[in-house]
């Protein structure tokens, strides 16, 4: 199964917001850790808030990686998920859950 066989129905974890996300927007973020992601898009299609992207991976961020860092992301095309909404995730947990590698946690949202 590739990213684009991926899609909210196929995913094990519950998607639906009045469900599962009943916590308030703008409280917690998620945090991407750019040493872990593989760019799996799966919290891109599990988020019902539209959270997450997958797109190139920015430089300012590739030159924070480590070694294998920068392996992991030359053999995923140098693509890893971002955070484009913070201000927008209710705190579900869905990405954290569905995330292979490990590569997010949520942490407290900046006011």
């Amino acid at each position: 199964m590739g990213i684009r066989d991926l899609n909210k129905e196929s995913m094990s974890m519950p998607t639906d917001p009045d469900v599962d996300c009943k916590g308030e927007p703008g409280r917690i973020a998620p945090v991407i850790d750019r040493n872990h992601c593989e760019a799996k898009a799966s919290c891109v299609e599990v988020c019902p808030f539209d959270v997450f992207a997958i797109r190139p991976l920015e430089a300012s961020d590739r030159a924070t990686l480590s070694l294998l860092g920068r392996v992991k992301a030359w053999a995923h095309g140098n693509r890893q998920a971002y955070v484009l909404r913070p201000d927008a995730c209710h705190a579900c947990q869905l990405c954290v859950k569905v995330c292979p590698e490990g590569a997010i946690r949520l942490v407290p949202y900046p006011t």
